[in-house]
């Protein structure tokens, strides 16, 4: 269980460094990372006490990431 919450963390923090290497978002590296590493922790709670999600954690890891980053804007665009 451990191990896959590590997991969870770097995949987390990988997807908030490319998202905003690439532009699909424009928050700051650090802020997005600190959105992916929230979202995939709460999904991976939510998964734990619930069973709800995919059977792979990496992918679970992946979609929450950016999930949140999509649900919590915190750079207002015009």
């Amino acid at each position: 269980m451990f191990p896959v919450l590590i997991g969870t963390v770097v995949i987390a923090g990988i997807v908030g460094y490319v998202s905003e290497r690439s532009g699909f978002t424009r928050n700051g590296i650090l802020q997005s990372i600190i959105i992916c590493i929230g979202g995939a922790f709460l999904f991976y709670f939510v998964r734990l006490m619930f069973g709800f999600g995919f059977n792979s954690a990496g992918l679970n890891a992946i979609v929450s990431s950016i999930g949140a980053l999509i649900i919590v804007p915190t750079h207002w665009r015009r």
